[in-house]
């Protein structure tokens, strides 16, 4: 009988500890779970740049709609890079999406907060209505039109009819890239000049107004409007590889930081080659990678 009991509680000892044994692999398994993708959730908002959020967009679709990612929700929206950079300088947003570098628009103890993400190129080209009857403009001409001495295009070669300008605001990244690169000087809002937000905006205005002209990123092209040449050369990719068309810009995602887990998972995502080879191409962009020059923030350019 003694010899029954001591059996029975040494097997119920047994059992006890292999059951221990489990949990304890359990909670591992857990714990390696938490340092998955599986395991990544929170709320991402990221904010600026309109000529990068298509880009931003689309990717953040395709990224929430991983089963990995299921439990992050990216929020992606326009306003101008400068709206993005003060925005994520001051807590509001995880990341501002951006055309410039930081420096150019915050004070230089808030820059220095900001962790730049470089994720990709965008060019800019000057675009008219289909009816002004010029394919290509010079530097010269360019800044005539912006500053006003130029009012009809029958002035830069083209049809006669009077020049409208559509502009972006003081705060859009893409405005200062196309005043630094195509003009190389600042302008002011002319009278008579319209004046938009969103780079979808101009482009219809663009397209729809008699005369106008603006200026898009290279992922906003298409049939409806007419890309000019900037001194004889095509905005190609090829070409702002090279630096032969000069009219570009980095792509910056700015976090204050380092970002959260489900921002960071966001960022590598697009820095995947599958998207930097795949969308970022796609939407008319250029990998960073396939730069065969850098650009600091003062405009310097070197080759790699």
């Amino acid at each position: 009988m003694k010899k029954t009991l001591l059996t029975t509680l040494a097997l119920a000892f047994a059992f006890s500890l292999a059951a221990c044994g489990n949990n304890d692999n359990n909670s591992n398994a857990g714990s390696n779970n938490s340092s998955s993708g599986a395991a990544v959730s929170g709320q991402v908002i990221a904010v600026g740049s309109s000529a990068l959020q298509p880009l931003a967009q689309g990717v953040a679709d395709k990224f929430m709609a991983e089963d990995a990612y299921k439990n992050v929700s990216v929020t992606v929206q326009a306003g101008g890079s400068g709206t993005g950079l003060s925005q994520v300088s001051d807590g509001q947003a995880d990341i501002g999406n951006s055309d410039i570098f930081a420096e150019e628009k915050l004070d230089a103890d808030k820059s220095a907060e900001l962790i730049d993400h470089k994720v990709a190129v965008v060019a800019m080209a000057a675009v008219v209505h289909k009816d002004v009857g010029v394919d290509n403009l010079t530097k010269q001409q360019l800044v005539d039109i912006f500053t006003g001495k130029a009012t009809n295009w029958k002035d830069v070669g083209g049809a006669d009819q009077a020049i409208v300008i559509v502009n972006r605001p003081s705060s859009s990244g893409t405005r200062a890239t196309f005043e630094a690169f195509a003009l190389g000087t600042k302008t002011e809002d002319l009278q008579g000049s319209i004046q938009e937000d969103s780079s979808g905006t101009v482009k219809k205005l663009v397209a729809e107004t008699p005369g106008a002209i603006g200026y898009l990123a290279l992922s906003y092209l298409d049939d409806s409007i007419v890309a000019l040449n900037y001194e004889g050369v095509e905005p190609t990719t090829d070409n702002v590889t090279t630096n032969a068309y000069p009219v570009w810009a980095y792509e910056h995602m700015y976090t204050k930081g380092e970002p959260s887990a489900a921002a960071k998972a966001y960022l590598d995502y697009i820095m995947s080659d599958a998207v930097q080879n795949g969308d970022v191409v796609e939407q008319g962009f250029v990998p960073v990678s396939s730069m065969k020059v850098d650009r600091d923030a003062e405009g310097n350019v070197t080759n790699k």
